[in-house]
């Protein structure tokens, strides 16, 4: 089965850093993007920011423009989230995305971390 492992995540201070990382594996036959979404208690899930598997091109949440940054691993499937100067707002459950074909089907499809908790105190 595809597995997405997530890590990084934890409690920092306003203005800490944070460094999150997903791995992905299992019966990938191509990736088109990788990408990292938030969900904050009573709010809905929303884009951070994703990268393009094929061209590079990334796109990132207006509110994090400038200070995250992603990038991603072709060699080892991998997407990390550079988070710094973090505040109180990036508090969230923090989620990878997997935008895929696997082996067995012909349609796109995405699959989900199980999420990995961000809290930033003031």
């Amino acid at each position: 089965q595809v597995q997405l492992v997530e890590s990084g995540g934890g409690l920092v201070q306003a203005g800490g850093s944070l460094r999150l990382s997903c791995t992905a594996s299992g019966p990938i036959s191509k990736i088109y993007r990788m990408a990292w979404y938030r969900q904050a208690p009573g709010k809905e899930r929303e884009l951070v920011a994703a990268i393009s598997w094929t061209g590079g091109s990334t796109n990132y949440a207006d509110s994090v423009k400038g200070r995250f940054t992603i990038s991603g691993t072709t060699a080892n499937n991998t997407v990390a989230l550079q988070m710094n100067n973090l505040k109180p707002e990036d508090t969230a459950a923090y989620y990878c995305n997997l935008d895929f074909d696997a082996f067995w089907t012909r349609g796109r499809r995405n699959y989900w971390g199980q999420g990995t908790q961000v809290t930033v105190s003031s």
